[in-house]
């Protein structure tokens, strides 16, 4: 991926990320202000609520050339949810427990930590593990939709057999058809 290319998408993923910021607080708010859940799991529950929210964008705007049949997107929900939804719930209920728990800081404001300091993390997973750079530049494995990467070894043994069957084709000389 170029850095135009990449850059697009890194602003597409925040831009959906800044979205989420407002799902999950609104449903952190929603969870411990007014239904007085427990703030750590008021916090799993908003990261949950906004993991699903991204995910539905992602799979449509900030990877949709990755996605376009939608075939698999189970999977793809599965892989994220087991992704972001572990690196997003993990980060921010650390931080929750630190900040809001032990120091006493604001819940939201501990939250929007949180989120900041998963990002990154869950940039990469996505783009990596979720959406697979591999379907941008791989094969995929006949009889499957499952695109594995183009390596390097692989272009080469794919030359090497492309050279050796035109090499053998030279070699075979003129036909000869039996003689009675």
């Amino acid at each position: 991926m170029t850095l135009p290319g990449f850059l697009a998408r890194w602003l597409r993923f925040n831009a959906v990320g800044a979205i989420g910021i407002v799902v999950q607080t609104g449903a952190l708010a929603l969870c411990k202000g007014l239904l007085h859940v427990e703030y750590l799991a008021a916090t799993a529950m908003a990261v949950e609520t906004a993991v699903l929210h991204n995910f539905v964008w992602h799979e449509h705007w900030t990877w949709k050339d990755r996605t376009a049949s939608h075939r698999g997107a189970w999977g793809r929900l599965l892989r994220f949810n087991l992704s972001n939804g572990a690196i997003s719930i993990a980060v921010n209920l650390i931080f929750m427990r630190v900040l809001a728990g032990r120091f006493h800081v604001p819940y939201l404001a501990a939250n929007f930590i949180g989120i900041a300091a998963g990002s990154l993390a869950n940039y990469l997973a996505s783009d990596r593990l979720v959406f697979g750079t591999a379907a941008a530049c791989g094969t995929a494995v006949p009889g499957t939709n499952t695109p594995t990467p183009d390596t390097a070894w692989s272009r080469n043994v794919r030359h090497r057999d492309a050279r050796s069957s035109m090499t053998n084709r030279g070699r075979a000389g003129p036909q000869r058809s039996p003689e009675p």
